[in-house]
């Protein structure tokens, strides 16, 4: 592996040498390196691109890195990566891809995870995106997560667009238990002409289950983005979706958060604010010595954190 494809796994799961514990790395569509522990499993799918990850029942405290990287020009890769988390399991697991096109051809990565989240278990889910390259070539993810909770397990997923991406079509399905919960944080940075969109849709079928969507996002430069999150209470349950977005320049931002109530004893709750960046904010830090873009740059990385 060479020095810019260390980086990118820097960058997107921060990993600096070879990670603890179980992990599984693609780099250009193959497989370059994987190991395997007593509790957690990985497996090359037989009949698609892919992976099964199988976590044992009642494992604690391990992480699995999953990352992908690409650094060829012109290939799109796509992957079925399916988890099977045991019961009472409590574990993280860090995916993320990062891509770097210095050629003149569309990089591009699909990934399509589907998680089986077992009674009582717990998981923390983090995914990072990054690109980079000064070739003309576009850098394209579309992830799709797909999320099962089955009664009393939680989820908790951090997911980040750092820079560099050219177009994205974020699609997140979930349906929960009895007593099962879901936390989404997501941070997305767009600028020049890129496009972002994230689709969320969530169906608390269980009773007493929960979810909880909050997205933070900064629109740079001529870029757009869009923003959809459907919450369906299907039961006696709780659930809470929030946007919120600042734009720069002449960059663009639609929300369009949706609940749908099929219970009387359903709680849903919606909230969406985009805006620029308050004047006084950059009053503020330009009396401590910073330029404007200093300033702004000081807030934007403070929104996103």
């Amino acid at each position: 592996m060479n020095d810019t494809e260390k980086q990118l796994l820097k960058i997107i799961a921060d990993m600096d040498g070879t990670p603890d514990g179980a992990f599984n790395i693609r780099a250009n569509g193959s497989l370059a390196e994987r190991r395997v522990t007593e509790n957690v499993d990985i497996k090359t799918k037989t009949d698609k691109p892919g992976i099964d990850i199988i976590i044992r029942p009642g494992t604690k405290g391990e992480t699995v890195h999953i990352p992908v990287i690409i650094s060829e020009t012109g290939l799109n890769d796509l992957v079925y990566n399916d988890f099977i988390i045991g019961d009472g399991a409590d574990v993280t697991i860090v995916a993320g891809c990062g891509i770097h096109n210095c050629g003149g051809e569309e990089s591009g990565h699909d990934g399509i995870h589907t998680f089986f989240v077992g009674k009582n278990a717990n998981v923390k889910y983090i995914e990072k995106h990054y690109g980079e390259g000064g070739g003309g070539g576009k850098k394209i993810m579309n992830p799709t997560t797909i999320v099962n909770i089955a009664d009393g397990g939680h989820m908790e997923m951090e997911t980040c667009q750092i820079k560099g991406i050219d177009s994205t079509n974020r699609v997140t399905k979930a349906v929960l238990s009895s007593n099962a919960s879901l936390v989404i944080h997501e941070k997305i940075l767009t600028h020049g002409t890129q496009f972002a969109k994230t689709d969320f849709t969530v169906d608390l079928n269980g009773k007493n289950s929960s979810a909880n969507v909050v997205s933070r996002s900064v629109a740079k430069g001529d870029s757009s983005q869009e923003f959809i999150s459907e919450i369906n209470g299907n039961n006696l349950c709780t659930g809470h979706t929030e946007c919120d977005a600042i734009i720069m320049d002449n960059g663009r931002v639609s929300a369009v958060p949706s609940l749908t109530a099929n219970n009387i004893d359903a709680s849903l709750i919606h909230e969406a604010a985009i805006g620029k960046i308050a004047g006084e904010q950059l009053i503020k830090l330009m009396t401590l010595g910073l330029t404007e873009k200093q300033a702004e740059e000081q807030i934007v990385n403070g929104f996103l954190k």
